[in-house]
């Protein structure tokens, strides 16, 4: 083998000091120089170094250029035609992939005597080519770097070559010194260097070692050249785990050693750079203990613990190098090579504490950027709300999702689990504001929706009630409300939301509820005021100011609205609320402007879908169901008002717990759902990327067309079930505990007949049995006893809450039984299905018992309670695709399609 070089090494090294690694003499051929990585940081490194790259390869390319700040730098097929071309060059630099990159050094070798080094970026390269280059390159004696290496990089001779050191601006980054770097990493490589700088220590040599299984360049070699190099005092190593490059070493300077990687000492197989693994004996910790040896320290270094000695110190984080470094050099009475040039504490270019108290070492003042961003960032501080990008949203959603594992689905983070512990006006808020709100925003979505509520005399209504004396399904009948509150219905209180915002942006408003916030102070707007008044008095405007008066919430737009000279309108006053309900979210770019200027819209479907889901009969000139509306928008929530639409009557405690955990858990399930289908696909072909084209009505309306009696409906399958084992019963009171009524025996006497029934149609070929509605699940299945968690949840909230359902109790027992008595091979979960079913009935049982409520309007109730629920959960989607999407992105590809026949 080749031995000669420098040094006493058992191979051929032929640097004998870092200041021959990077020269302004090296002339330099990249391999791949076309490349996306190369084309990108060659010249870069050409400009920096003066000119040192000659020519470069890229196959079937000859003729090209690669063009730099200095000028081109000519393209060949391969090395020998550049040769013959006439250019020479001793570096070379390969950015080949990891299957051609030992072919690459045996070109360069092969072809050009007067090759000394190469620099390889390639990585992951097969140990099987890594040890053929390493014997190329001993056999012919050059010096090779790499792989997976950024390159070296010299700042006393202002050179760069083969990787990217230093970034885009390397003269920026790389100030010359006394200090040296060799990193497993190449980019914190320059990492070091800027820390270094802040600290007033520069920069000599810097190598880039990579971390592949073999560094063909390490510790032991940078070591000798360190020693060899009169500008370098010292030295600082980052090291990750994996080899004994640096037990190897013999240092002869000060070195500040950073080694990082403890925790993949846990793992079981290489990530990232080569790494150690568990059970090796070159981990992190093994790495810590050798440099503490050679530095005779007993310890890491911190800046409350600085253990050093004048040989150097240990440290795991990166941040604290400087100070190591600085500390060790004391030791050897050098001081820095000039002035700090800064500092490494954070010096925030945004910040927002969103109003939360934090103590003084995490509320860190903001700094102005530097140029550019300072006049970047001073745009971004004038914008409102979020501005999120926009993506292909089908069957995607930024809004709700699924839980494969638990079947949970949650909406902007909320499961519905925990949605079940929210009244509907929360809901609301939650669905289009991104979170449920306090007191103050129920108030004003219980004003806001409550006044849309009676729609008496009103098109709506109309139109709803001829839908459903029709024959439609409840579906239809909101579909038919729903297209009459068209674009033009709310084109007003829109324009004045968005109006109000944009004012009240340059007052420097931090909260809506700011009661110290005096609006007279404010300057006249005329445009905006003829926005928000009239000369005549609103009724219903009054109303609405009387009740958010009455609830006692506070908003500092209703309080400019009621300064203004005029009389408020009822539009004006929607306005207000939308605008007080949005504020906060917008600060908090949580939402978008655009969501905020459609909150009108939404507030006023809202009320109008409940309304209309009752009989027009119901709608009086100033009542509601019976209810007074100055009583409803001034005492009730939401949820009691959906309640007495929905059951008929002033609802009781258990009334408010049922439709408040139906409302919950029915919110959402996902993209997925047929429902959030309809409402996406109507987004999308509005168009959302002119959202001022989206009608957000009639969105809704492909909600609701994309619901049914089987999507919707089908919580009465499981009513129907229940009626047909209790309706011949007693059942006076299903919350009594003592109801008298031996449910084990009701479900056995249900098990064995349904046993005989499916026997005989086993024996007969007549088919399977009728499926028992609201138990077992395709994902809660195989365990000895299931339980569909959303249920278990339930049940336990329930019972938490000292509420007791027979019905529900019933659904129990029945799964034990059919397990018990052989007809299931296992305990068969109670699935969520039952929680509507059992809650609904329960609800209505009084009713129906008295005769006064039929079958159908059962079903009817099942299928109405579940559209409340969804309309807010399509809410969110719909104004998710409304800010997110692109124009026509739900459609399906012709190549997925299929045609049968």
């Amino acid at each position: 083998m080749y031995k000669q070089g420098v040094g006493d090494f058992k191979y051929f090294v032929g640097v004998s000091s870092l200041a021959q690694i990077a020269t302004r003499e090296d002339r330099v051929c990249v391999l791949n120089i076309l490349g996306g990585e190369s084309s990108d940081v060659t010249p870069v490194s050409h400009a920096y170094s003066g000119g040192n790259v000659v020519f470069g390869t890229s196959p079937g390319r000859r003729g090209q250029v690669l063009e730099t700040p200095i000028g081109d730098v000519p393209v060949y097929n391969n090395v020998l035609e550049g040769l013959r071309d006439g250019h020479r060059f001793n570096c070379g630099v390969v950015y080949l992939p990891p299957s051609a990159a030992r072919d690459g050094v045996a070109e360069l070798i092969r072809v050009n005597p007067e090759l000394k080094k190469i620099f390889i970026v390639t990585e992951k390269l097969s140990v099987h080519d890594s040890r053929e280059i390493r014997a190329m390159g001993q056999s012919n004696g050059i010096d090779i770097f790499g792989g997976n290496s950024l390159g070296v990089a010299d700042a006393w001779h202002r050179v760069r070559i083969g990787g990217a050191l230093g970034g885009d601006n390397p003269g920026d980054a790389l100030r010359r010194g006394s200090i040296a770097i060799l990193s497993n990493s190449g980019g914190f490589t320059t990492t070091i260097a800027t820390y270094l700088r802040m600290a007033g220590w520069g920069t000599s040599t810097l190598i880039s070692s990579g971390k592949d299984v073999y560094i063909h360049y390490a510790a032991p070699e940078f070591a000798f050249a360190l020693a060899n190099d009169a500008r370098s005092k010292a030295a600082v190593l980052y090291c990750e785990p994996g080899g004994y490059y640096e037990y190897d070493a013999e240092f002869t300077k000060p070195v500040v050693a950073c080694v990082v990687g403890r925790w993949k000492s846990r793992l079981t197989r290489a990530v990232g750079h080569a790494g150690a693994m568990a059970g090796g004996a070159d981990d992190a910790a093994a790495k810590e203990r050798w440099f503490m040896q050679k530095f005779g320290v007993d310890g890491i270094f911190t800046p409350e613990r600085p253990i050093c000695s004048h040989k150097g110190a240990v440290v795991t984080n990166i941040a604290h190098i400087p100070a190591a470094l600085t500390a060790v050099m004391r030791e050897n009475a050098a001081r820095p090579d000039f002035e700090p040039e800064g500092s490494l504490a954070l010096k925030p270019w945004f910040g927002s504490n969103a109003g939360v108290a934090l103590a003084p070492e995490l509320d860190l003042p903001v700094v102005e950027a530097i140029p550019p961003y300072n006049a970047q960032i001073a745009v971004l501080n004038r914008q409102v709300g979020a501005l999120p990008p926009r993506q292909p949203m089908k069957d995607a959603s930024g809004a709700s999702q699924m839980d494969a594992k638990t079947q949970v689905s949650s909406l902007h983070g909320v499961s519905m689990l925990q949605a079940t512990q929210y009244p509907v006006e929360a809901n609301i808020a939650l669905a289009l504001l991104q979170e449920p709100g306090g007191p103050n925003d129920r108030a004003l979505v219980n004003v806001a929706v409550g006044a849309e509520l009676n729609l008496f005399g009103d098109a709506a209504l109309a139109a709803a009630q001829a839908a459903r004396e029709a024959g439609n399904a409840p579906n239809a009948v909101l579909a038919a409300a729903a297209s009459i509150v068209g674009p033009r219905r709310i084109e007003r209180a829109r324009a004045a939301t968005r109006a109000l915002i944009d004012f009240f942006a340059a007052t420097g408003l931090k909260s809506a509820l700011d009661d110290a916030f005096d609006p007279r102070a404010l300057p006249a707007n005329e445009a905006l005021r003829e926005l928000l008044v009239a000369k005549r008095p609103d009724a219903k405007a009054q109303m609405m100011l009387g009740a958010l008066a009455a609830r006692g919430a506070r908003s500092a737009f209703v309080r400019y609205l009621q300064s203004l000279p005029g009389a408020p309108t009822a539009d004006g006053v929607l306005a207000a609320v939308a605008a007080t309900l949005a504020w906060g979210p917008l600060m908090r770019k949580r939402i978008s402007l655009l969501t905020a200027e459609s909150l009108p819209w939404w507030l006023r479907l809202f009320g109008t879908l409940i309304g209309a889901s009752v009989d027009a009969a119901r709608h009086e000139p100033e009542r509601f169901c019976g209810w007074q509306v100055k009583e409803i928008l001034e005492q009730r929530s939401l949820t009691e008002t959906a309640c007495l639409a929905l059951f008929g009557r002033a609802p009781q405690s258990a009334h408010r717990s049922a439709m408040q955990t139906l409302i919950g858990l029915l919110l959402t399930n996902g993209p997925g759902s047929i429902t959030a289908q309809g409402a996406k696909g109507a987004v999308s072909a509005d168009g959302p990327e002119t959202p001022e084209r989206v009608q957000i009505n009639k969105a809704v309306v492909g909600f609701l067309t994309h619901s049914g009696y089987t999507h919707g409906g089908n919580g009465y399958e499981g009513v129907r079930f229940l009626l047909e084992r209790f309706g011949g019963l007693d059942l006076r009171d299903p919350g009594d505990r003592a109801h008298g009524i031996d449910l084990r025996r009701l479900a056995l006497d249900f098990v064995r007949e349904y046993a005989k029934d499916k026997a005989a149609r086993k024996e007969i070929g007549g088919g399977a049995a009728r499926a028992i509605p609201c138990i077992n699940h395709p994902v809660f299945k195989d365990r000895p006893v299931n339980i569909d968690p959303r249920e278990e949840y339930v049940r336990n909230l329930l019972e938490s809450r000292g509420e007791y359902n027979v019905f529900h109790d019933f659904y129990r027992t029945l799964v034990q039984a059919l397990a018990d008595e052989g007809v299931t091979r296992n305990v068969f979960c109670v699935n969520v299905d039952a929680v509507i079913a059992t809650q609904l009935l329960k609800a209505l049982w009084e009713p129906y018992r008295a005769g006064t409520l039929a079958d159908a309007q059962l079903e009817t109730a099942a299928f109405t309670v579940f559209l409340y629920a969804r309309m807010i959960g399509c809410a969110a989607e719909i104004d998710d695709h409304m800010n997110r999407g692109r124009n026509m992105d739900t459609r399906t590809p012709a190549s997925q399609c299929r045609f049968v026949s």
